[in-house]
């Protein structure tokens, strides 16, 4: 999958972390391990770092909820579409997602944990959205949509978030 990265109204991120361009390969490097199905080479998404005003912006407009989030995913593809695209051809769009940083901080803040682990969750998520994946929909599908992301964030060796320690 590639990745078009975007980064609005960030700061720098604290070391060793790289940039946010690199957490984010990271972060999907590390979800191609638990979910397969974004390995896909035709894939495309772009990732959208930006603040709360745009993001309160996007979700008003596309959601209809009239608040900021932490992060928006807008998928373009169908579960189904995704696990049946062959890996030959051309691009393929799977979807869009949004990161608050205002949120995202105040998140990370109250969590105790670095504003980059937060983000790179958000980013895994994001991308299990994409893939189809909704905690929305019942308890087992959340229970599922979060091991996965404990396992993604397992990869790039950052504890898991729903722990209770």
């Amino acid at each position: 999958m590639q990745l078009e990265i975007d980064i609005e109204d960030w700061p720098a991120p604290a070391a060793p972390w790289g940039d946010w361009a690199a957490l984010a390969t990271r972060a999907l490097n590390a979800v191609q391990q638990v979910a397969p199905e974004l390995a896909n080479p035709r894939l495309e998404t772009s990732l959208l770092f930006t603040s709360d005003a745009e993001i309160h912006a996007l979700n008003r407009e596309w959601r209809g909820r009239d608040k900021a989030t932490n992060v928006l995913s807008f998928p373009m593809l169908e579960r189904a579409e995704l696990l049946a695209l062959a890996p030959e051809g051309p691009p393929q769009m799977l979807g869009d997602i949004a990161l608050a940083y205002e949120t995202c901080a105040r998140e990370a803040a109250e969590k105790d944990v670095p504003l980059e682990a937060h983000a790179a969750h958000l980013i895994i998520h994001g991308l299990l959205h994409l893939a189809g994946h909704d905690h929305a929909i019942s308890a087992e599908d959340a229970e599922t949509m979060e091991a996965l992301e404990v396992l993604a964030l397992a990869q790039m060796g950052i504890a898991n978030p729903y722990s209770e320690n």
